[in-house]
């Protein structure tokens, strides 16, 4: 498989990184990883999708190479639609097509909701908007965001070797640690007698506000571009069929399509989820 080049993208307030596959000339694939993923995310699936396409990994703020927030600055999920605004345009890329995962598939349909001129197609995997609210945690949730957390922060774990991080990983997410290595490898840094994790301890930390199930559906119906979504079979637990069905009826042009295996079909999968790409372009 080819090897991916690195960019460095210079915002205003923080410079980001990402991983480019393809020649410049193809037309434009910015792919958005999941939640304490990054770019490695994608490492199986972009060779094979380079003859087609130039695609961009972009790692988000706190994720992978990319710069953490200043201190006293917090992540939050509408910002990251502005984040990624801002990359395609210093990336100079006036219309393109989007890919995301999990976190980075509900950023891209908010892109694609904001900015319905620039993009080309959607293609969504586990996810479609961002995780919504019913109003019965509403509360709960705003006050341990805001809960004082005192002045001990937890020392990050230091792992021994990349394969002890890779078993750690997958021991959290499900993921065999053979398809997670590309994301583990990427997301480490070397530390005092071993590795770390590079992405922001903040990440983990409670939205205090998630917009409501209703908000969602008036933003996904602003979404104008030919739209695919592909969901794990099984479902994932939080993206149950029925409301992730209700969400795809507020997109005008938009197909389901169901696979079976977990919630990284993109590693799990990546010929046949190229094939899928391929087929819904």
């Amino acid at each position: 498989m080819s090897a991916p080049s690195e960019c460095r993208i210079a915002l205003p307030h923080l410079s980001l990184s990402a991983q480019v596959w393809g020649d410049e000339a193809l037309p434009p694939l910015l792919a958005l990883h999941g939640w304490l993923d990054n770019a490695g995310s994608f490492a199986l699936l972009a060779p094979l999708l380079a003859a087609r396409f130039r695609v961009i990994a972009l790692e988000l703020p706190g994720h992978g190479h990319s710069d953490h927030l200043a201190a006293g600055a917090s992540y939050r999920y509408l910002d990251y639609v502005q984040v990624v605004l801002a990359a395609a345009d210093a990336l100079g890329l006036e219309r393109y097509s989007l890919l995301g995962h999990s976190l980075g598939a509900g950023i891209a349909a908010l892109v694609a909701a904001a900015s319905p001129q620039r993009i080309e197609r959607l293609r969504l995997i586990e996810g479609l908007g961002p995780l919504g609210d019913d109003g019965s945690h509403t509360l709960q949730r705003f006050r341990d965001a805001f809960a004082p957390r005192g002045d001990n922060t937890k020392p990050l774990r230091v792992f021994r070797s990349i394969a002890q991080a890779a078993n750690a990983r997958s021991m959290v997410s499900g993921l065999p640690a053979e398809l997670a290595q590309p994301i583990v490898e990427r997301g480490l840094i070397e530390a005092d007698g071993g590795w770390r994790w590079r992405s922001d301890p903040r990440l983990t930390r409670p939205s205090p506000v998630r917009l409501a199930e209703s908000q969602i559906h008036a933003l996904l119906r602003g979404i104008e571009a030919p739209a695919a979504l592909l969901l794990a079979q099984p479902a994932t637990s939080y993206l149950p069929g029925a409301p992730m069905q209700a969400r795809a009826d507020c997109v005008p042009n938009i197909t389901v399509n169901h696979m079976a295996g977990g919630h990284h079909l993109h590693l799990e999968h990546p010929a046949t989820v190229a094939t899928w790409i391929g087929a819904t372009t």
